[in-house]
Formats: structure tokens, C-alpha cells, sequence
């Protein structure tokens, strides 16, 4: 087994990612945030609870840009470029 399989591989981003996206939500509880390896960028992916989504996205996706536009300034910490997608289950 590999050293690295369970090491978030962006860890201030995902950190400042979940504490955002907690804050925002009804049911911070569900938030899950999932990191990987695309190419040459990090991709975390954002799942929440049911109803929560409207939320996180906002009006006309400006909350989500903005929680976007900060997570990669977060990354910049982490030395990687990240992408965050919010996921609808």
C-alpha cells in the first residue's frame, strides 16, 4: 500500500474550502469534501446536504466564484492549483 493513499493532497485549501462551505450551509454535518489528482491540478469536489446546494452556489454562481476565487488563494499555501466542483447527488 502506498504512503500516500490517505493524504489530502491540498490540506490548507480543503481545510478553508470545508470551513466556508460549512458556514453557509443549513446542515454543516453533510458537507464532504474529496480531493484528487487531474492532470496537473487538484480537483476537490463538494457534496452537501439535501437543499444545501442553492446555498453554496448563490445567485447567478457568485457565491460559488467566490468560494472558488479563495480556495485557490488558500492553495497557493499548498503549492498546487485547484479546481473545487460542487456536486449534486
Amino acid at each position: 500500500m502506498s504512503e500516500t493513499a490517505n493524504v489530502v493532497p491540498a490540506p490548507v485549501a480543503t481545510a478553508v474550502l470545508t470551513h466556508v462551505v460549512r458556514s453557509i450551509v443549513d446542515d454543516p454535518e453533510a458537507v464532504k469534501v474529496e480531493g484528487f489528482a487531474d492532470d496537473d491540478k487538484i480537483v476537490l469536489e463538494v457534496r452537501v446536504g439535501e437543499g444545501d446546494l442553492g446555498r453554496v452556489i448563490g445567485r447567478r454562481g457568485r457565491t460559488a466564484m467566490s468560494i472558488r476565487t479563495v480556495v485557490r488563494a488558500a492553495a497557493e499555501r499548498d503549492g498546487v492549483d485547484v479546481d473545487v466542483d460542487f456536486v449534486d447527488d
